[in-house]
Protein backbone atom coordinates (compact mmCIF):
# COMPACT_ATOMS: atom_id res chain seq x y z
CA UNK A 1 0.00 0.00 0.00
CA UNK A 2 1.48 3.37 -1.07
CA UNK A 3 1.50 6.00 1.66
CA UNK A 4 1.35 9.75 0.98
CA UNK A 5 2.21 12.50 3.45
CA UNK A 6 0.14 15.70 3.27
CA UNK A 7 1.28 18.95 4.90
CA UNK A 8 -1.34 21.61 5.75
CA UNK A 9 -1.19 25.32 5.07
CA UNK A 10 -2.14 28.52 6.81
CA UNK A 11 -5.44 28.26 8.63
CA UNK A 12 -4.66 24.90 10.22
CA UNK A 13 -2.71 26.43 13.10
CA UNK A 14 -4.11 26.16 16.61
CA UNK A 15 -2.91 26.97 20.10
CA UNK A 16 -1.38 23.84 21.62
CA UNK A 17 -0.14 22.36 18.37
CA UNK A 18 3.11 20.43 18.63
CA UNK A 19 2.80 19.87 22.37
CA UNK A 20 3.71 16.19 22.02
CA UNK A 21 6.61 16.89 19.63
CA UNK A 22 8.78 19.60 21.18
CA UNK A 23 10.14 17.39 23.97
CA UNK A 24 10.76 14.54 21.56
CA UNK A 25 13.00 16.55 19.22
CA UNK A 26 14.84 19.06 21.44
CA UNK A 27 17.78 19.56 19.04
CA UNK A 28 15.51 20.54 16.15
CA UNK A 29 13.48 22.83 18.42
CA UNK A 30 16.66 24.47 19.74
CA UNK A 31 17.84 25.04 16.16
CA UNK A 32 14.51 26.65 15.29
CA UNK A 33 14.61 28.91 18.35
CA UNK A 34 18.12 30.10 17.55
CA UNK A 35 17.26 30.81 13.93
CA UNK A 36 13.96 32.58 14.64
CA UNK A 37 15.08 34.48 17.73
CA UNK A 38 12.12 33.35 19.82
CA UNK A 39 10.73 30.17 21.39
CA UNK A 40 8.71 28.17 18.88
CA UNK A 41 7.34 26.11 21.77
CA UNK A 42 6.04 29.21 23.56
CA UNK A 43 4.56 30.58 20.33
CA UNK A 44 2.61 27.39 19.70
CA UNK A 45 1.58 26.58 23.26
CA UNK A 46 1.17 30.01 24.86
CA UNK A 47 0.33 32.20 21.83
CA UNK A 48 1.75 35.40 23.38
CA UNK A 49 -0.14 38.51 22.25
CA UNK A 50 -2.00 36.41 19.68
CA UNK A 51 1.13 36.10 17.55
CA UNK A 52 0.30 32.60 16.32
CA UNK A 53 -2.41 34.12 14.13
CA UNK A 54 -0.06 36.56 12.41
CA UNK A 55 1.30 35.43 9.06
CA UNK A 56 4.95 36.15 9.92
CA UNK A 57 4.64 33.79 12.92
CA UNK A 58 2.00 31.38 11.61
CA UNK A 59 4.05 30.13 8.68
CA UNK A 60 7.25 29.26 10.61
CA UNK A 61 5.17 27.62 13.35
CA UNK A 62 3.30 25.44 10.85
CA UNK A 63 6.56 24.51 9.12
CA UNK A 64 8.25 23.40 12.35
CA UNK A 65 5.28 21.46 13.74
CA UNK A 66 4.52 19.76 10.42
CA UNK A 67 8.16 18.80 9.88
CA UNK A 68 8.41 17.37 13.41
CA UNK A 69 5.18 15.45 12.96
CA UNK A 70 6.48 13.87 9.77
CA UNK A 71 9.78 13.09 11.50
CA UNK A 72 7.92 11.36 14.32
CA UNK A 73 5.84 9.29 11.91
CA UNK A 74 8.96 8.19 10.03
CA UNK A 75 10.76 7.31 13.25
CA UNK A 76 7.72 5.25 14.28
CA UNK A 77 7.85 3.25 11.06
CA UNK A 78 5.82 5.12 8.44
CA UNK A 79 7.36 5.00 4.97
CA UNK A 80 5.86 7.58 2.62
CA UNK A 81 6.34 7.07 -1.10
CA UNK A 82 5.08 10.51 -2.19
CA UNK A 83 4.02 13.77 -0.60
CA UNK A 84 2.47 17.20 -1.11
CA UNK A 85 1.93 20.34 0.92
CA UNK A 86 -0.83 22.92 0.69
CA UNK A 87 0.66 26.39 0.09
CA UNK A 88 3.27 26.95 2.85
CA UNK A 89 2.96 23.24 3.65
CA UNK A 90 4.93 22.56 0.47
CA UNK A 91 8.11 23.66 2.25
CA UNK A 92 7.68 21.06 4.99
CA UNK A 93 7.02 18.45 2.30
CA UNK A 94 10.27 19.38 0.54
CA UNK A 95 12.26 19.36 3.79
CA UNK A 96 10.84 16.01 4.82
CA UNK A 97 11.81 14.61 1.40
CA UNK A 98 15.38 15.91 1.67
CA UNK A 99 15.20 18.64 -0.98
CA UNK A 100 16.12 21.30 1.57
CA UNK A 101 17.54 20.92 5.04
CA UNK A 102 15.39 21.87 7.99
CA UNK A 103 17.17 25.14 8.78
CA UNK A 104 17.17 26.41 5.20
CA UNK A 105 13.48 25.58 4.89
CA UNK A 106 12.74 27.52 8.06
CA UNK A 107 14.69 30.52 6.77
CA UNK A 108 12.67 30.42 3.56
CA UNK A 109 9.35 30.14 5.34
CA UNK A 110 10.21 32.90 7.82
CA UNK A 111 11.09 35.23 4.95
CA UNK A 112 8.00 34.22 3.00
CA UNK A 113 5.79 34.94 6.01
CA UNK A 114 7.49 38.27 6.59
CA UNK A 115 6.99 39.35 2.98
CA UNK A 116 3.38 38.18 2.84
CA UNK A 117 2.51 39.83 6.16
CA UNK A 118 3.32 43.27 4.71
CA UNK A 119 0.73 42.95 1.93
CA UNK A 120 -2.39 44.59 3.32
CA UNK A 121 -5.83 45.47 1.92
CA UNK A 122 -6.30 42.03 0.38
CA UNK A 123 -8.90 39.42 1.18
CA UNK A 124 -9.98 35.87 0.44
CA UNK A 125 -13.25 33.95 0.63
CA UNK A 126 -14.12 30.28 0.45
CA UNK A 127 -16.91 29.48 -1.99
CA UNK A 128 -18.77 26.29 -1.10
CA UNK A 129 -21.02 24.44 -3.51
CA UNK A 130 -20.20 26.28 -6.74
CA UNK A 131 -17.80 24.95 -9.36
CA UNK A 132 -15.01 26.92 -11.01
CA UNK A 133 -16.88 27.65 -14.24
CA UNK A 134 -19.88 29.02 -12.36
CA UNK A 135 -17.63 31.21 -10.22
CA UNK A 136 -15.83 32.58 -13.28
CA UNK A 137 -19.14 33.27 -15.02
CA UNK A 138 -20.44 35.13 -11.96
CA UNK A 139 -17.28 37.20 -11.66
CA UNK A 140 -17.31 38.11 -15.34
CA UNK A 141 -20.83 39.45 -15.04
CA UNK A 142 -20.08 41.84 -12.15
CA UNK A 143 -17.35 42.60 -13.41
CA UNK A 144 -14.56 41.97 -10.90
CA UNK A 145 -11.37 41.83 -12.96
CA UNK A 146 -9.12 41.90 -9.88
CA UNK A 147 -10.48 38.69 -8.35
CA UNK A 148 -8.60 35.44 -8.91
CA UNK A 149 -9.46 31.82 -8.16
CA UNK A 150 -6.75 31.01 -5.64
CA UNK A 151 -7.25 27.58 -4.10
CA UNK A 152 -8.91 24.67 -5.88
CA UNK A 153 -9.35 22.67 -2.68
CA UNK A 154 -12.03 20.31 -3.99
CA UNK A 155 -14.65 20.42 -6.76
CA UNK A 156 -17.08 22.02 -4.31
CA UNK A 157 -14.68 24.24 -2.37
CA UNK A 158 -12.80 27.00 -4.19
CA UNK A 159 -11.18 30.05 -2.62
CA UNK A 160 -11.21 33.42 -4.36
CA UNK A 161 -8.65 36.14 -3.68
CA UNK A 162 -8.27 39.85 -4.38
CA UNK A 163 -8.67 43.36 -2.93
CA UNK A 164 -10.67 43.28 0.30
CA UNK A 165 -13.30 45.69 -1.03
CA UNK A 166 -13.81 43.57 -4.14
CA UNK A 167 -14.20 40.44 -2.03
CA UNK A 168 -17.01 42.13 -0.11
CA UNK A 169 -18.71 43.06 -3.39
CA UNK A 170 -18.85 39.52 -4.74
CA UNK A 171 -20.21 37.73 -1.66
CA UNK A 172 -23.89 38.27 -2.48
CA UNK A 173 -23.58 37.65 -6.27
CA UNK A 174 -21.88 34.31 -5.58
CA UNK A 175 -24.65 33.32 -3.18
CA UNK A 176 -27.26 34.38 -5.72
CA UNK A 177 -25.46 32.21 -8.31
CA UNK A 178 -26.03 29.14 -6.16
CA UNK A 179 -23.16 28.93 -3.69
CA UNK A 180 -24.20 27.19 -0.48
CA UNK A 181 -21.79 29.34 1.52
CA UNK A 182 -19.36 32.15 0.82
CA UNK A 183 -17.11 32.55 3.84
CA UNK A 184 -14.60 35.43 4.13
CA UNK A 185 -11.28 34.14 5.48
CA UNK A 186 -9.29 35.73 8.29
CA UNK A 187 -6.22 36.68 6.25
CA UNK A 188 -4.40 39.97 5.79
CA UNK A 189 -3.55 39.54 2.12
CA UNK A 190 -4.82 38.28 -1.21
CA UNK A 191 -2.65 35.20 -1.24
CA UNK A 192 -2.19 33.19 -4.46
CA UNK A 193 -3.46 36.06 -6.57
CA UNK A 194 -1.97 38.66 -8.91
CA UNK A 195 -1.58 40.95 -5.87
CA UNK A 196 1.30 38.69 -4.78
CA UNK A 197 3.37 39.12 -7.95
CA UNK A 198 5.57 41.91 -6.55
CA UNK A 199 6.16 40.12 -3.22
CA UNK A 200 7.04 36.98 -5.17
CA UNK A 201 9.87 38.87 -6.88
CA UNK A 202 11.30 39.72 -3.43
CA UNK A 203 11.10 36.07 -2.49
CA UNK A 204 12.79 35.07 -5.74
CA UNK A 205 15.82 37.22 -4.87
CA UNK A 206 15.96 35.68 -1.40
CA UNK A 207 15.89 32.11 -2.74
CA UNK A 208 18.87 32.73 -5.02
CA UNK A 209 21.29 32.11 -2.13
CA UNK A 210 19.96 28.60 -1.41
CA UNK A 211 20.69 25.24 -2.96
CA UNK A 212 18.15 22.50 -3.56
CA UNK A 213 18.38 18.73 -4.04
CA UNK A 214 16.09 16.35 -5.87
CA UNK A 215 13.57 14.95 -3.39
CA UNK A 216 14.02 11.38 -2.19
CA UNK A 217 10.35 10.74 -2.96
CA UNK A 218 8.06 12.57 -5.41
CA UNK A 219 6.84 15.89 -4.01
CA UNK A 220 3.91 17.43 -5.88
CA UNK A 221 4.02 21.09 -6.81
CA UNK A 222 0.97 23.24 -6.07
CA UNK A 223 1.47 25.09 -9.34
CA UNK A 224 1.62 22.10 -11.67
CA UNK A 225 -0.13 19.36 -9.64
CA UNK A 226 2.77 17.14 -10.72
CA UNK A 227 5.97 16.02 -8.97
CA UNK A 228 8.95 18.34 -9.21
CA UNK A 229 10.97 17.22 -12.22
CA UNK A 230 14.34 17.97 -10.63
CA UNK A 231 16.10 20.22 -8.11
CA UNK A 232 16.46 23.07 -10.62
CA UNK A 233 12.69 23.52 -10.96
CA UNK A 234 12.02 23.89 -7.24
CA UNK A 235 12.84 27.59 -6.57
CA UNK A 236 10.99 28.94 -9.60
CA UNK A 237 7.87 26.95 -8.74
CA UNK A 238 7.99 28.06 -5.11
CA UNK A 239 8.09 31.66 -6.34
CA UNK A 240 5.22 31.12 -8.79
CA UNK A 241 3.24 29.43 -6.03
CA UNK A 242 2.89 32.74 -4.19
CA UNK A 243 0.79 34.29 -6.99
CA UNK A 244 -0.64 31.15 -8.66
CA UNK A 245 -3.59 28.95 -7.72
CA UNK A 246 -3.08 26.01 -5.39
CA UNK A 247 -4.26 23.08 -7.52
CA UNK A 248 -4.97 20.84 -4.57
CA UNK A 249 -7.83 18.82 -6.02
CA UNK A 250 -5.79 17.98 -9.15
CA UNK A 251 -2.82 17.11 -6.94
CA UNK A 252 -4.76 14.52 -4.97
CA UNK A 253 -6.21 13.03 -8.15
CA UNK A 254 -2.72 12.70 -9.64
CA UNK A 255 -1.33 11.20 -6.43
CA UNK A 256 -4.03 8.56 -6.48
CA UNK A 257 -3.25 7.80 -10.12
CA UNK A 258 0.38 7.34 -9.06
CA UNK A 259 -0.64 4.73 -6.53
CA UNK A 260 -1.38 6.61 -3.32
CA UNK A 261 -3.84 4.56 -1.32
CA UNK A 262 -3.33 5.92 2.18
CA UNK A 263 -2.83 9.55 3.23
CA UNK A 264 -1.46 10.88 6.50
CA UNK A 265 -1.76 14.56 7.40
CA UNK A 266 1.49 15.80 8.93
CA UNK A 267 0.70 18.82 11.03
CA UNK A 268 -2.10 20.29 13.13
CA UNK A 269 -5.75 19.67 12.41
CA UNK A 270 -7.45 17.58 9.77
CA UNK A 271 -8.39 20.08 7.05
CA UNK A 272 -6.67 18.13 4.29
CA UNK A 273 -8.01 14.82 5.57
CA UNK A 274 -11.55 16.16 5.32
CA UNK A 275 -10.93 17.46 1.80
CA UNK A 276 -9.92 13.95 0.68
CA UNK A 277 -13.53 12.85 1.04
CA UNK A 278 -14.64 15.62 -1.33
CA UNK A 279 -12.19 14.81 -4.12
CA UNK A 280 -13.30 11.96 -6.42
Amino acid sequence: MSLAFLFPGQGSQSVGMGADLFERFPKVVSEADELLGYSIRSLCLDNPDGKLGRTEHTQPALYVVSYLHALSLIEDGSRPTLSAGHSVGEFAALASAGSIDFADGLRMVAKRGEIMSKIKSGGMAAVIGLDADAIRETLSAIPSPDIDLANFNSPGQIVVSGPAGKIEEILLPLKDAGAKLVVPLKVSGAFHSRMMEAPALQFKEFLESFSFSSPRIPVYSNVEAQPYADAETIPSLLVRQMHSPVRWSDTIIQMRKSGAEEFLECGPGNVLTKLLRQIP
